[in-house]
């Protein structure tokens, strides 16, 4: 086999890895099948696919029960899978925080969360000015957080309730060691989208993803 057919194959490989493993990120668990669909491919080669990513440690599949019959075989991200998408600067950005908090106090924390929110919300809203509904501007803030690294994406119910959503924490070592980053950024959703904002799952509490329901004031 030549070298560019070689190098071609790499990056097909490498393709479909990272479309499973975004897959999984972004949408929890699959069935083989089900991945397949999303992907056009058979149910058995996205099987197969994910058997070389367990192989290399970034999978694992689990059974569960459905009813009647066999259980069904779903795959989802290990740790070392969701590293993948990495926390930004993790390690720097704790020691930071650290020596700040040792040198000036808890204060100083406060003071860098409260700048940072309010750099964030004047972003926000100068970027969805002229967005002239809430649905508007849910989208227009999925759109700025995913340029910031948190895969984010929002979906409208059956009832009409909105429901805005973080597959992704590329702060999620700061947010850990300090939750007022957290708070902060609860209070921005508030502010920007002009509605009651309402987590109801969160990554640093072992959910897959953050989620916040999102209805109008």
């Amino acid at each position: 086999m030549s070298r560019t057919r070689l190098e071609n194959c790499a990056e097909a490989a490498s393709s479909t890895t990272d479309r499973l493993l975004h897959l999984l990120k972004t949408r929890g668990p699959q069935q083989a099948a089900d991945a397949g669909r999303v992907l056009s491919m058979t149910a058995e080669a996205a099987r197969q696919q994910f058997n070389k990513l367990a192989s290399s440690g970034l999978v694992e599949a689990y059974t569960q029960a459905r009813g009647v019959g066999r259980p069904s075989q779903f795959w989802k991200l290990t740790e070392a899978g969701h590293s993948r998408f990495p926390d930004t600067h993790s390690e720097l950005t704790i020691q930071l925080l650290d020596t700040v908090r040792q040198a000036f106090g808890e204060q100083a924390i406060d003071r860098l969360i409260d700048m940072r929110e309010q750099k964030s919300r004047e972003w926000y809203l100068h970027e969805m000015s002229d967005a002239h509904d809430l649905k508007e501007r849910v989208k227009r803030l999925a759109q700025l957080r995913s340029r910031e690294g948190y895969m984010a994406e929002y979906e409208e119910l059956d009832d009409g309730t909105l429901l805005f959503i973080e597959n992704h924490c590329p702060i999620c070592a700061a947010a850990t060691a300090c939750q007022g980053f957290c708070r902060a950024e609860l209070m921005v959703f508030e502010q920007v989208l002009r509605a009651r904002v309402e987590r109801i799952e969160h990554i640093i509490s072992n959910a897959r993803r953050c989620a916040y329901k999102i209805t109008p004031l």
